[in-house]
């Protein structure tokens, strides 16, 4: 064996001290983590919770509301709702008791709703307790301008670790149409408290408010940070059938009829004809003198008596019943009827009455004895079989509509155990009351007469989408595929021309000379539900058709309620904005009438030769000619142009409003007519 040296034996020494001094100190370091975990865990655990926040909800990004067009009517712009930490470890009180003032006159420059000694009051009232770190600054959000103004006030100004000012974003809606379809597009009470939600925002919330995502904010270098843990997912868009000009064209001519006759309120809604999709609907309500905003969706859920629009529901099931034709005659005397022990009075009872008329004049010149007669003669002795007509149509259902607190038609049985039949409600329910239907509702009706008797559910969003690609497009929804039989539907389509443009029709003011109209006229007395009766004087006027009547591609609706300025009429009136808003709409190119285009003798009128755009020899500044073309195509082509495009119908174009070879005029709309 090798004997060791003393050098070697030094050498070992200290190797033998070194490791002696690592154990040691590898036993000291596991005994303080000893300590750490199980004597001052509590203490060290605590610690570690002040400086760390889990399960932080991350709010996701709302989605858009689109028109039909893809315009944008409803977004999400940023703001936030500010605190203070009180917590927070670079916060001195001396510091705050120093510039708190200065700060509380900035903050009521900007916010007056309450005082500098009241902002002064509720920051030291925070600082004081010292027990938050969300301790609420301001009752109101703040926009980005606000916010980085608020950054640089006394105080602030030292940066979030000394003052503990931070923000937290939230959602606000911004409507970059403003007042447009505003009650139908909605609210979202994104700041509980602060608002009501309502209309699509309301309905589609589960899909346009995503799904939020969570954080766990850390302190950092005394600075405090947010880490993502769950990232937020962006709610989908909706695109509305909304058809951004007709909707503007719509609340322009309602507002400026509202304010000529000084009324209380009035709706309006267009349909397009072929889908039930809303193209435009508008409800105006007086909120002070001369001044009139969107407050109350009355197209959807205003239960009131529609009055002579009614009468052609009661037509419409007398003649399918066969207990009446067209021509047969009915006796009105001079104006004034009893009724199943009622008095009946006929608009122009003053000045003589109708005397003997048709059933068919009875709708033309809106005669409350005409239509009384029929039905009380013809369901006297069986008033549930004419009310089981009504029903048959089939419009009285509930549609499901996508408007929240919408109304559903009352049409009473005399079998129904909710109200007692009283002997005049036959007759009165024919021309109008003893019943309660929202606006669109009749329009749904009027709708299918316009549609060969197809009656649609009423569409209002026609394709959700998820960043930016369709997941869905919503196809028409028919209620009922024949509310009647071809005769009938030929006879009420007859009538309802007849009320338009027939000299002697109550629709005369309707006539256009431009697109051809047809519908009825309607006033009715208003109930007050307070007094318990009708109100001299107080009045509902509205008129509901279509057009154009020979190829109807849009039906529509417009009700006024309590006019104050001129005697109440449902076709000066309500059909004179009728009137405005289809002839509007014709002169921008946003309805065609095949008839009215030129004949092209050049291809068969039953047989398009299709074609794509390989087929196509566009001119630069020259309209091109699309037919024969699909839409996808056709758009393309029109588009490129510099011009807008409104489609009708299905399969390829068949006509087009603006002829091929004319001059292009930048952003002028084209119809484009499909088959």
């Amino acid at each position: 064996m090798t004997r060791l040296t003393t050098s070697h034996k030094k050498i070992i020494t200290r190797y033998f001290v070194i490791a002696v001094f690592i154990i040691l100190f590898a036993v000291m370091i596991f005994g303080k983590a000893c300590i750490i975990a199980f004597v001052d865990g509590n203490v060290w655990r605590q610690l570690g919770e002040k400086r760390e926040i889990p399960n932080r909800q991350i709010p996701a990004e709302r989605g858009n509301i689109y028109s039909c067009n893809y315009e944008l009517m409803a977004t999400s712009e940023p703001c936030y709702r500010l605190y203070m930490d009180f917590l927070a470890e670079g916060i001195e009180g001396d510091t705050l008791n120093k510039y708190v003032k200065a700060l509380s006159v900035e903050l009521n420059k900007m916010f007056p709703q309450r005082s500098a000694t009241e902002y002064q009051n509720h920051i030291m009232k925070g600082w004081k307790q010292k027990n938050s770190r969300e301790y609420l600054l301001l009752s109101q959000s703040v926009n980005h301008t606000q916010w980085k103004a608020i950054q640089q006030m006394p105080f602030f100004i030292k940066g979030r670790n000394k003052t503990g000012l931070y923000s937290r974003p939230i959602a606000r809606r911004a409507k970059p149409y403003g007042t447009l379809a505003a009650r139908t597009i909605g609210n979202v009470d994104s700041e509980p408290g602060k608002g009501e939600s309502y209309g699509l925002e309301k309905q589609y919330h589960h899909l346009l408010s995503g799904q939020p995502g969570t954080s766990t904010r850390r302190q950092v270098n005394g600075l405090w940070i947010d880490v993502d843990d769950v990232k937020p997912i962006r709610g989908k868009d909706i695109v509305s059938t909304i058809h951004i000009s007709i909707q503007d064209i719509t609340e322009k001519a309602l507002l400026n009829k509202l304010q000529e006759l000084n009324a209380e309120s009035g709706t309006a809604v267009v349909m397009e004809t072929a889908t039930g999709e809303i193209r435009a609907i508008t409800n105006m309500g007086r909120i002070r003198e001369g001044v009139w905003s969107e407050t109350q969706n009355y197209a959807v859920n205003d239960m009131s008596e529609p009055g002579s629009t009614f009468k052609v529901v009661s037509m419409m099931v007398a003649l399918e019943d066969g207990v009446v034709q067209p021509d047969d005659p009915v006796d009105t005397g001079n104006g004034v009827a009893v009724i199943a022990g009622r008095e009946l009075r006929d608009h122009n009872a003053n000045r003589g009455g109708y005397g003997l008329i048709t059933a068919s004049k009875s709708i033309r010149y809106s005669s409350n004895i005409g239509v009384a007669k029929i039905i009380q003669k013809a369901y006297g002795n069986n008033p549930a079989k004419y009310v089981d007509g009504i029903r048959r149509i089939g419009f009285h259902k509930d549609m499901h509509l996508d408007i929240p607190g919408y109304g559903v038609p009352r049409i009473y049985h005399p079998k129904d155990s909710a109200r007692y039949w009283a002997a005049p409600d036959l007759s009165r329910m024919s021309y109008g009351y003893v019943t309660a239907i929202p606006p669109i509702y009749t329009l749904s009706f009027f709708n299918a007469i316009a549609n060969n008797g197809k009656l649609m559910k009423p569409v209002f969003v026609r394709e959700i989408q998820e960043n930016g690609r369709s997941i869905e497009m919503r196809k028409p929804e028919v209620i009922n595929s024949k509310i009647c039989s071809a005769s009938t539907l030929t006879s009420i389509r007859q009538m309802l021309d007849d009320v338009v443009n027939c000299s002697d029709g109550t629709g005369k003011p309707v006539h256009s000379d431009k697109v051809r109209i047809a519908g009825k006229t309607g006033t009715a007395r208003l109930w007050n539900v307070k007094t318990k009766r009708y109100e001299p004087g107080e009045h509902q006027v509205s008129f509901c058709g279509y057009f154009p009547a020979d190829e109807p591609q849009y039906s529509m609706i417009v009700v006024i309620r309590k006019p104050r300025n001129g005697a109440a009429s449902g076709g000066f009136m309500a059909g004179s904005v009728f009137k405005t808003i289809a002839e509007e709409m014709w002169s921008r190119n946003l309805i065609s009438n095949i008839k009215d285009l030129p004949v092209d003798t050049t291809r068969s009128s039953e047989a398009v030769i299709k074609k794509s755009l390989n087929d196509l020899k566009m001119e630069a500044g020259l309209v091109p000619d699309v037919k024969g073309m699909g839409a996808k195509d056709a758009v393309y082509a029109m588009e490129n142009a510099g011009l807008r495009v409104n489609l009708t119908g299905k399969g390829t174009v068949v006509s087009q409003s603006i002829e091929p070879g004319s001059k292009v005029i930048k952003d002028r709309t084209v119809g484009l007519q499909l088959r």
